[in-house]
């Protein structure tokens, strides 16, 4: 099965991951690329051997499917649009910036019954996932952790450091959904949300799961660089599981993952409705730190 994929989105993550992903996929017609900036389109597009597109809905009425690199803020109701068009979905993390959003894609792809994938990094890496669903396997965990210390505002040289959602939303919102993609598949849902800040972005969240094990869960994008890395254990009756060393993720491999699952037409468990879970969980924290 071949499928025709238009791009909507022009940043780092478009040409770093979707781009490549969706040009050299075998079962992809890459028809083209939309950006808010229509010369950024025409370069994205020219890169991979595409068409660039003017207007969203032109893109949206040509394709199969939508591949959206955008802040979850405009990547929610083009999402919502071209569902309703009866277009499958591969949506980036976090799905929307709020619960509403989120609902919104959800309901669409349900009414629309489209196909839906939301790329979470670790669960479409072949390694990271086949860890992740041992322990999910294996249970009798009481307790995890899964900490991201980024370093995206913290001196590196960063692709995505000029990100104005990432400033404003930090690294509950950026790096808080590949926590979660870990933790719940793990320990389960989440029944109880507590949350503390540290210094600059940096949130500390403590949660509950109906698995009756807790976790924790230290997210930030404003580590110094030598402070950064990703720290992942659950700890149970088989003792301790540590995320192992050394297991990159090459975001372009596991991109076409996510464009596997979306070709192969099974639901997925990352679907848009795990997307809705995350951002209602990352909305929770978010009160609890406003204080509302």
């Amino acid at each position: 099965m071949t499928l025709r994929v238009g791009l909507l989105g022009t940043g780092p993550w478009a040409r770093l991951a979707h781009g490549p992903a969706l040009a050299a996929h075998p079962g992809v017609d890459f028809a083209g690329v939309w950006g808010r900036r229509p010369e950024a389109a025409a370069e994205v597009a020219g890169m991979f051997g595409t068409r660039a597109y003017a207007d969203a809905d032109e893109l949206i009425a040509d394709v199969d499917a939508v591949a959206i690199a955008l802040p979850p803020a405009l990547q929610a109701p083009l999402a919502a649009r071209a569902a309703r068009a009866g277009r499958h979905l591969l949506l980036d993390k976090p799905l929307a910036d709020t619960v509403e959003g989120a609902r919104e894609v959800v309901d669409a792809v349900e009414r629309a019954g489209v196909r839906s994938v939301v790329f979470f990094t670790l669960r479409f890496d072949a390694a990271g996932a086949g860890w992740i669903a041992a322990q999910a396997a294996a249970g009798g965990w009481f307790t995890g952790r899964a900490d991201w210390y980024g370093a995206v505002f913290g001196g590196d040289d960063s692709p995505f450091a000029d990100s104005p959602w990432r400033r404003e939303k930090g690294g509950l919102w950026d790096v808080g959904p590949h926590a979660l993609s870990v933790l719940l598949p793990v320990l389960g849902d989440v029944t109880a949300v507590t949350a503390a800040r540290g210094p600059g972005d940096l949130v500390h969240l403590t949660l509950r799961h109906d698995s009756g094990a807790s976790s924790t869960a230290v997210l930030t994008l404003t580590a110094p660089p030598a402070g950064a890395g990703v720290a992942i254990e659950f700890r149970g009756t088989h003792g301790v599981a540590t995320y192992p060393d050394g297991l990159d993720v090459p975001a372009r491999d596991a991109f076409a993952r996510a464009v596997d699952a979306l070709i192969g037409g099974e639901p997925h468990a990352c679907d848009a409705r795990f997307g809705l879970r995350v951002t209602e969980i990352l909305a929770a924290a978010e009160e609890l730190l406003a204080g509302v």
